[in-house]
């Protein structure tokens, strides 16, 4: 018996071994040729416009090479060129002052590299876009977890205006703000155990704001005989999962306008992404994009040159106005721990000082001192800890409040 335990720990020893020395595999393909990825956006918004270049990479493993030294341009249809300014890592901008994208006129891009190759997009016409006429939420309750957990949370939907045309497809994407607060936050400075300082009000991380930007593909259509759009979902929040209803939470949405041709490419795009989860990676079928090579129109380019016009409208949401929808309660999960001398009294020959304790929690690197714990006479007693992320808001998020915030 105690051969066959001694045999059995060994294999497993072995296996054990084996195990821990394996290393990720990443297979070099050959014959491998990286694509071009192109990312751009015009529209009639008084801003600069961002054209991405970059080339696929091989493997997850690697980072994706950025195209730096590529001459881009738009030309619209009568003839005016716009010359776009390279900004480093695969980034090309336009000038505000010079350029800005009209409804009713068409654009195209040209890119030329420095391997000799040109790429051109389709023409495409800006086409108008309706006015966002309101957002509102309600509650709903959503599948996670391979559709076996029902999450009740908030869902946020919009209503457009009637439009001049009988027929838009649309896109959405949105920007997230919320103020969130920490439960622990540190109010007191431990100098020594006759040194404790209490921090200003002022000074204490307590309150801070986050920030998120859309990930899917949101897209609709108005067709003919509806004259609007309502109740488009544009984002669900589970409010035992996230922060951002804990205390004010602001949503800004973009709607585009764009041709049935790029309204398809994002739908087929999405099923790409719920498919694959990467939208570079490889595809289940193709995407066409609307570049193609001058020379090579067999070529294979991804990605998508955006003309659009754009309406955007923002929404806030306090926490109180989501008490009426009875949605469960998002827990940070902190915990505070509180130690002294006195919880060190057996095993330790001196007990530990007060600075002891400090240090022992603080050289670990995960626990931030928050307050001194006083005994019925006033005494000090105990040191309170907690985790970094529970005593200062700026571990993940900000102080400074975003200029457009307004208060309730």
């Amino acid at each position: 018996m105690l051969k066959s335990g001694i045999k059995s720990f060994l294999v497993f020893l072995i296996l054990f071994t084996a195990l821990k020395c394996i290393d990720p595999f990443y297979p070099k393909l050959n014959g491998y040729k990286p694509l071009l990825v192109v990312e751009g956006l015009i529209t009639d918004s008084n801003s600069s416009y961002t054209i991405r270049l970059s080339n696929t990479k091989q493997t997850t493993a690697e980072t994706a090479p950025m195209v730096s030294d590529a001459v881009v341009s738009i030309m619209d249809e009568v003839g005016n060129k716009t010359s776009l300014t390279p900004s480093g890592n695969g980034i090309y901008k336009t000038d505000s002052l010079t350029f800005r994208g009209e409804v009713g006129k068409t654009y195209r891009l040209n890119i030329k590299t420095s391997d000799g190759n040109e790429y051109e997009s389709d023409s495409c016409t800006m086409m108008p876009v309706p006015e966002i006429d309101s957002i509102y939420y309600g509650r709903e309750v959503q599948l996670s977890g391979n559709q076996s957990i029902a999450r009740p949370g908030l869902s946020v939907y919009l209503e457009t205006k009637p439009g001049i045309d009988d027929k838009y497809f649309l896109r959405w994407e949105f920007e997230e703000t919320w103020k969130f607060g920490i439960p622990l936050p540190t109010l007191y400075n431990y100098i020594s155990e006759k040194n404790i300082l209490q921090i200003s009000p002022a000074y204490v991380k307590q309150y801070c704001y986050k920030s998120a930007r859309s990930g899917g593909i949101i897209t609709g259509a108005i067709l003919t005989g509806q004259s609007n759009l309502k109740k488009q979902p544009v984002q669900f929040i589970s409010t035992e999962l996230s922060d951002r209803l804990t205390i004010r939470y602001s949503i800004l949405i973009k709607q585009y306008s764009v041709s049935q041709k790029e309204y398809d490419y994002w739908n087929d795009l999405r099923q790409v992404n719920e498919t694959n989860g990467d939208i570079f990676g490889p595809q289940p079928f193709s995407v066409v994009s609307n570049i193609k090579n001058v020379n090579d129109p067999t070529e294979q380019v991804l990605g998508y040159f955006q003309v659009s016009a754009m309406e955007q409208k923002r929404k806030f949401i306090d926490y109180n106005e989501t008490l009426p929808l009875d949605l469960p309660n998002y827990n940070y999960g902190c915990q505070r721990i509180s130690k002294g001398p006195v919880d060190y009294s057996f095993g330790f020959s001196p007990p530990p000082t007060f600075d002891d304790v400090y240090e022992m929690f603080m050289s670990k690197g995960i626990y931030t001192f928050i307050e001194p714990v006083l005994d019925q006479s006033g005494d000090l007693f105990r040191l309170s800890f907690t985790t970094n992320e529970c005593a200062n808001c700026e571990k993940t998020g900000t102080s400074k409040k975003p200029d457009f915030w307004q208060d309730n």
